[in-house]
């Protein structure tokens, strides 16, 4: 599941090995194996069943023993941390509370009122050439910057952060870049433990669950990893369906909620995931899953399941399982899909003669087991003026002036060399003036 084969045509495997059984072995990585669901009644049978199959990642036999080593490109996703994704019981749901009960008070007005400055700010860095990359100039970008802004990120953290994110999902030096987002989360914690602001982390540090350090950065890093990789795709795999003039996109008067939902049921952002251990060996419709083995849930391949034909037609919301199931079902599918609508309704506003540069079937997807992710979405249009981010300034002045972005103090107080800017920075930069 980890070569450019399988990110062509994934539903190759999920047929093959739904031919047999309802889940079946694949290789991850190199060197990890692990048992996929391609089932959606099984796929249900495992989320929803905590009692027999665990989230905690410790109970992975092959990686305790060795056999596994700590540079394998999966072990970022799959290794344990405690957070809502690799813990089970009391401790989950201790965890989940205050993640739920922090992401609550965000409310869809605030969302939209992030992320369209953001928008306007990134369709700004392009908007003159006449082409861009949909995926890497815009829909990778914004939802990383959009979490600075969530969490509360002074200039040089945020710019970290999205350094480091980026390099963990595009699996470029992993390690080195895990740590770079441990020590930044770690500085920002800090940060807000001095001085709290209207932000998710100062929420959760403020939440009657009582986090340690520990647990607020892997909350952290848990809600970034949920919410950014999972949301570039759904945005550019919807933008790819409304510009595709082999589909039934825009076109055809298609709405963009139409296209998210097409997207979250047939090209599934997070195609494979939510890893458990069986407690003890189990079996799964004729493949056994021995105990402590990784049980990957294949969200594209239970979507498509023929079982779920007549819902996958009607487009049913309730019953695909691209937001999950059970008790680590996601939390945010209502803020993430804002978000997503937010973004596509920006750039076809901004860019109303926006098309594709090339045709369909030059574009790649990006390898790897989990994600359904192009690798780039060249597109093209009428150059128009870099002017998006000036009228919302000023559109916005009454709201910047209610709710300011933090300053950098923490900079100032480390006196480190200039260096330069990102995106984050350069953002921060122009809201200050």
């Amino acid at each position: 599941m980890h070569d450019a084969a399988f990110a062509a045509d994934p539903h190759q495997v999920y047929d093959r090995l739904r031919a047999h059984a309802p889940a079946g072995p694949v290789e991850l990585a190199p060197g990890v194996d692990a048992t996929l669901v391609v089932g959606h009644e099984t796929a249900l049978r495992v989320l929803q069943n905590s009692t027999l199959f665990a989230r905690d990642a410790r109970r992975w036999k092959a990686l305790n023993e060795g056999r596994i080593g700590l540079d394998n490109p999966v072990l970022p996703m799959m290794a344990y941390r405690p957070n809502c994704l690799f813990t089970d019981g009391a401790v989950h749901l201790r965890l989940r509370k205050a993640v739920t009960d922090s992401l609550a008070r965000l409310n869809i007005t605030r969302i939209r009122r992030d992320v369209e400055p953001l928008a306007d700010y990134l369709i700004d860095q392009f908007s003159e050439r006449g082409r861009a990359d949909l995926l890497n100039d815009y829909a990778k970008l914004l939802p990383l910057l959009l979490f600075n802004k969530l969490f509360g990120c002074p200039a040089d953290i945020g710019d970290t952060l999205t350094s480091a994110m980026s390099a963990i999902f595009d699996g470029q030096d992993a390690q080195r870049a895990n740590e770079e987002l441990t020590a930044c989360l770690m500085e920002l914690i800090a940060l807000k433990r001095r001085r709290s602001g209207d932000d998710v982390t100062s929420w959760l540090i403020q939440h009657p669950a009582g986090l340690t350090d520990e647990e607020l950065k892997d909350q952290l890093v848990m809600l970034m990893g949920a919410g950014v990789e999972p949301e570039r795709n759904l945005i550019g795999n919807a933008l790819l369906l409304l510009l595709s003039p082999d589909t039934s996109g825009r076109d055809s008067g298609m709405l963009i909620e139409e296209a998210i939902d097409h997207v979250l049921w047939n090209q599934t952002p997070i195609a494979n995931y939510a890893t458990h251990y069986p407690v003890q060996d189990v079996d799964l419709g004729g493949v056994v899953a021995e105990a402590g083995t990784p049980v990957v849930i294949s969200f594209a391949a239970a979507n498509s399941d023929p079982a779920l034909a007549e819902a996958r037609r009607m487009h049913s919301k309730g019953a695909h399982l691209a937001w999950g199931a059970g008790p680590h079902a996601c939390p945010a599918k209502d803020p993430a899909q804002v978000i997503a609508v937010t973004a596509i309704e920006k750039i076809l506003n901004a860019l109303p003669d926006l098309t594709l540069a090339v045709h369909e079937k030059e574009l790649e997807w990006r390898p790897g087991p989990f994600h359904r992710a192009l690798v780039a979405l060249p597109v093209a249009f009428s150059p128009t003026p870099a002017t998006r981010m000036a009228s919302a300034l000023q559109n916005r002045a009454v709201a910047a002036a209610e709710q300011p972005l933090p300053t950098a103090p923490v900079a100032a107080v480390r006196q480190e060399p200039a260096r330069k800017k990102g995106f984050w920075s350069s953002f921060l930069d122009i809201f200050r003036v």
